[in-house]
């Protein structure tokens, strides 16, 4: 039986192969869990133990502050990532704005107790009037709204994004094509090295590039990288969170006559009536019927 002395702190950075790379005091250690131990998620933090020269066990997961699912195949969804302060949600109007995505993630987080902002990329790209109309809802919500190039000389934008990822853990997530591994490769230039520094301190080989990876960033703040599109399902919220995830929706909840309302047909539905009256986005409303119709539970 391992004594409490043997314990260490870590913090797992990679998912590699069948081994978790865990950072301790500088050091990359490559672990396997404890049969029983729930599944172990970028960003969190994780008491383990050596079991050989540079080779440990993780023993158990600390409590998570925050935790993103994604659903898996017929089984229950696994978490992505842990301990994430914001997810930035990257967009951009090639391949197209898809809103509806958007909605979905900003519903999750307002459910996860994880705050989100909206990035804008591509910016070099001609705007379309009716994109920015659906952005200035967004930003009246209270979403921070960053506008960025990773293409362009000078990569615009930037810097004031480098400033807002200081001093908390971040995750960038949008639908494929939106640029965002050109954003990472921008805001962590020596990401290749930082890889490869993985891969031979746990004797791995190549670095897988599925893998959901945490960098620290050399202005202070860690970045989750999660390659590929992160569905963060709907599957793990009820319909009245899904309500709750629209946050102009919250103060309004509480006046609809029945506290089971749905907020599609319900009789003095407080919501309907202010998306109807434009106290609130119809857009947005319209896109929450899209969702609910979308959810598992939606009947």
């Amino acid at each position: 039986m391992t004594g409490m002395a043997d314990l260490l702190e870590g913090l797992v950075i990679s998912h590699l192969g069948q081994g978790i790379a865990v950072e301790h005091d500088n050091k990359i250690i490559l672990c396997q869990t404890r049969r029983k131990l729930h599944t172990v998620a970028v960003g969190d933090k994780v008491l383990w133990t050596l079991s050989a020269p540079e080779q440990g066990r993780i023993e158990e997961i600390l409590p998570r502050r925050s935790v993103l699912l994604r659903p898996s195949r017929g089984d229950k969804p696994r978490p992505v990532a842990a301990n994430i302060d914001t997810v930035f949600i990257v967009f951009a109007v090639e391949p197209n704005c898809d809103f509806l995505l958007l909605d979905q993630y900003l519903a999750v987080c307002e459910n996860s107790n994880i705050d989100a902002a909206l990035v804008l990329n591509k910016t070099d790209l001609p705007q379309s009037g009716t994109i920015e109309n659906e952005l200035l809802d967004y930003q009246a919500l209270g979403y921070t709204l960053y506008r960025v190039s990773a293409t362009t000389a000078g990569h615009t934008g930037l810097g004031t994004l480098k400033q807002a990822l200081k001093n908390q853990v971040s995750i960038f997530t949008g639908q494929s094509g939106v640029g965002k591994s050109s954003l990472t490769n921008a805001i962590i230039p020596d990401k290749e090295l930082k890889t490869n520094t993985i891969s031979a301190t746990t004797k791995h080989g190549r670095h897988t590039t599925t893998a959901a990876t945490l960098y620290h960033l050399n202005g202070g703040g860690d970045l989750i990288d999660s390659p590929g599109v992160a569905i963060f399902g709907l599957a793990e919220l009820s319909e009245s969170q899904l309500a709750h995830g629209y946050r102009e929706f919250q103060p309004l909840l509480d006046n609809c006559r029945f506290n089971d309302c749905r907020h599609l047909h319900d009789k003095d539905c407080a919501v309907r009536t202010a998306a109807e009256q434009g106290d609130i986005s119809m857009a947005r409303y319209q896109r929450f019927l899209k969702l609910r119709e979308k959810m598992p539970t939606a009947n």
